[in-house]
Order: structure tokens, then C-alpha cells, then sequence
């Protein structure tokens, strides 16, 4: 939990968060409800939700990444939020813990990107040039840091998670090499990665990094990210959420959003709201490039 009292002390967040007026929209947010942002970061969506809300509303921010919560508590100044170190896909064991709020939840907001603020952290590993260790945890506590499973699995399974999480057509050569490099140097940083990975294809094609696929496949397995999407969607989200009440989810990439579209298609659960994704309007895309992959489905607990 974070106090209020220890906010003026931490630094604020640097992300632009994406698609804040469709966010709004859909939620679909009155004064007085209790909505949980689940994956809060530093408190962009949140901000403007709490405003929506007004002084009676109570907002409930998660977020795994510790550091993450720190920064949303400079900015998340409202007598109702309440932030908590968890899983979105934990949020109904969470709720019935003493100090969370109670009441029927109206709406929940999951964006899944990775914020500009853990890209800026060398000491995380999610940055293509950075010297500190490849970590790639959202929880530093939970689990084994990238570098640490790099050194240990085998081939195949290696070439499998770079294909299957992310889509890297070329998970068979880029996998041959980081078993052969670790035998003499192994991967421990994000330059490291990105310089093994290099290699292995013959250097940058295009405006995307060639190593772009690996690290989102890496962060994937170590985060146990989709394992998590769905479990939240067919369980936790479900159970928490008033019937009529409003599910909000922004992915990234095609993996996230399958498993959305396929979760809203479950018409015994959800009602789908939006049949083909939202995107963010061209000036979004102009003023925050990173925005371009967002996409945004939205549902309403039958």
C-alpha cells in the first residue's frame, strides 16, 4: 500500500497515456461508482477518471510493478483511490481484503502496454541500449529476471516462446545463437540482447528494431503476461464486476487482442460493445507515436 505522505518524495511520470477520451466514453464513468483501473502505472487513465468520479468516487489502482505505484501516488491526490501491489487477474481475492474498498465495482480499465517510464528504467532491462540487467519483471520479487532464464532453457523452448509470443519469424536463428553466445558470453543487459540478436539476422530492417519481437516475447514468459489476461477475463473480472458494468481493454499487440476478442464473443459472460477495435485518431498517432498500436475493446458484464 502507499501512502499519501510519502508522494512529494517520488518521481512523477513521464508516459502519455493513449486513448483517454475513448476510455472515458466507454467506461463509461458516473459520479459516486467505484471503478478499478487495473493496471494503473502512473496514474494517466486514473487522473481522469478520478475527475469523472467526483468527490464520492472510489477508484481502486493496481499495478504490479511497484515502482509504478509509487509514481501514480504523485499525481492520484483523491480522498477515494486507493492503490495496491497486485495482479489484475487477483482482483477478487483482492477485494476482500480488509483495507480495499468495498461495494460493487462498476468498471474496470486494463491497458496492457508497457509505460514510458519502465522503458526509461536501465536498471529494468525493457530499453533495446541499456547496460542494466535484462530483467524484463513487472514484479522484481515474483519469478526468475530474463537474464537468469536466458542462461538456463533449452533451444527449442527458446525458439518457441520468440515464435509463439512474438511472432519473430526468426525465432529458429535468433534462439541458436543466444544458446551459442552463452557458452562464452552470456546475455545479462538489454544492449546484450540487442547485440545477440543483431547478429543472428544480419543488423536493423526497417524503422522497427530487429530485436523489437524478441523482448516482447522474453517479457511475456517471464511476466506469465497472457496467463494473466485470461484468467482475468474468464474468472476475476467477471466475478468482480456489477452485472451492466463496464470492461475497458487497450492492447498492443495481435496475441492480447485475440484473446480479448475471443473472451467479449463469450456471450454467457460479456456483451460485446465494440466489433471492431477503436485505434487512436491520427493527431493521437502525431503527437504520441506510441500510441499507433493501441487497440481498444470495451464490454459490459451480461
Amino acid at each position: 500500500m502507499i501512502e499519501r505522505s510519502d508522494a512529494e518524495k517520488l518521481p512523477r511520470s513521464c508516459h502519455i497515456p493513449v486513448l483517454v477520451a475513448e476510455v472515458l466514453e466507454w467506461l463509461c464513468v458516473r459520479p459516486g461508482q467505484l471503478v478499478v483501473d487495473g493496471t494503473v502505472g502512473g496514474g494517466g487513465h486514473a487522473s481522469r477518471i478520478l475527475v469523472e468520479l467526483g468527490q464520492d468516487g472510489r477508484l481502486l489502482g493496481l499495478d504490479r510493478d511497484q515502482a509504478m505505484l509509487e509514481m501514480a501516488a504523485t499525481v492520484l491526490d483523491h480522498p477515494g483511490c486507493t492503490l495496491h501491489q497486485g495482479s489484475y487477474s487477483d482482483l477478487a481475492s483482492i477485494l476482500s481484503e480488509t483495507d480495499q474498498p468495498t461495494g460493487p465495482i462498476d468498471a474496470v480499465l486494463l491497458d496492457l502496454g508497457l509505460s514510458s517510464d519502465q522503458l526509461a528504467d536501465d536498471r529494468r532491462g525493457f530499453g533495446f541500449e541499456h547496460d542494466g540487467p535484462l530483467d524484463l519483471r513487472f514484479d522484481t520479487s515474483q519469478g526468475h529476471a530474463a537474464w537468469e532464464w536466458l542462461a538456463t532453457v533449452e533451444e527449442g523452448e527458446l525458439e518457441q516462446c520468440l515464435r509463439g509470443w512474438g511472432d519473430e519469424p526468426e525465432s529458429r536463428r535468433i534462439a541458436g545463437e543466444l544458446v551459442r553466445r552463452r557458452k562464452s558470453t552470456p546475455v545479462r543487459t538489454g544492449r546484450d540482447l540487442s547485440e545477440s540478436v543483431a547478429e543472428a539476422v544480419g543488423g536493423r530492417r526497417g524503422r522497427r528494431h530487429p530485436a523489437t519481437r524478441v523482448f516482447q516475447a522474453l517479457r511475456i514468459a517471464v511476466n506469465d503476461e497472457l496467463v494473466h489476461l485470461e484468467r482475468a477475463l474468464s474468472d476475476s473480472l467477471p466475478a468482480s464486476l456489477v452485472p451492466g458494468g463496464r470492461l475497458v481493454v487497450i492492447s498492443f499487440h495481435s496475441l492480447e487482442d485475440r484473446i480479448v476478442k475471443r473472451a467479449f464473443g463469450k456471450q454467457d459472460t460479456w456483451t460485446n460493445l465494440t466489433h471492431k477495435p477503436v485505434r487512436p485518431t491520427p493527431r493521437e498517432e502525431r503527437v504520441n507515436p506510441r500510441s499507433r498500436s493501441a487497440r481498444l475493446r470495451a464490454a459490459m458484464r451480461a
